[in-house]
């Protein structure tokens, strides 16, 4: 290879550039020669190292529980209490002479029913008959018309053999000695049908009683 130049007529500038072209081109043909670039090709060759990183999925969330509603709470029964037993004992049955201004109200006749059997041992006797309308109104006392004293007056008496009262006694009081005394008074005036044994006349006690009242005044 020739490199001889020929530098008559050649500027300076321009003789340096050529000479450095050709120091370069000169380099690189003796790094080729020697291995530069086999060791660049090396270099431009050698494997990279990738790490691909795998992409952490999150669990997915539970399923939402539905709220369960409580279950409903049941009112414990009551317990059956059997309405306590009453025994009502039935009283026996009054006559009754209600005195007022008014007419006295009429009263049940109470009679011992007659023994029909006869083959029964025993005599048959058979009650007074005691009716108020065989009773005169006994007249209000004034004293208790003017204190409006009201009452009811149970009266025990004995009947003769004639149907008058023989005999009187206060049972239960109305709460006033004016009414009570009018009472007794009132059934003295009384004549009732007399009660019977064997179909004969004999004297009974029998029961009655006295309402003072003002409503019918």
């Amino acid at each position: 290879m020739d490199f001889t130049i020929d530098d008559r007529g050649m500027p300076a500038k321009k003789f340096t550039g050529v000479v450095l072209v050709i120091l370069f081109h000169a380099v690189l043909v003796y790094g080729l020669l020697h291995g530069l670039g086999h060791k660049i090709i090396q270099v431009i060759q050698e494997p990279l190292n990738v790490q691909l990183v795998e992409e952490v999925q999150q669990p997915p969330p539970p399923p939402a529980v539905p709220d369960t509603p409580p279950p409903p709470q049941m009112a414990a029964p009551q317990p059956f209490i059997p309405p306590p037993e009453v025994q009502v004992q039935t009283p026996v049955q009054q006559d009754t002479i209600s005195v007022a201004t008014a007419e006295p109200v009429a009263t049940s006749v109470s009679t011992a029913p007659a023994n029909t059997d006869s083959q029964a041992t025993g005599p048959v006797r058979i009650a007074a008959v005691v009716d108020s309308r065989a009773c005169a109104k006994p007249p209000y006392p004034v004293a208790s018309l003017r204190n409006e004293e009201t009452g009811t007056v149970s009266l025990s008496f004995l009947v003769g053999v004639d149907g008058k009262v023989i005999d009187s006694k206060i049972e239960k009081s109305s709460g006033y000695r004016n009414l009570d005394n009018a009472a007794r008074a009132g059934l003295a005036l009384c004549k009732f049908v007399p009660g019977t044994v064997d179909g004969k006349p004999e004297q009974f006690w029998t029961k009655m009683q006295y309402v003072w009242s003002l409503d019918n005044k």
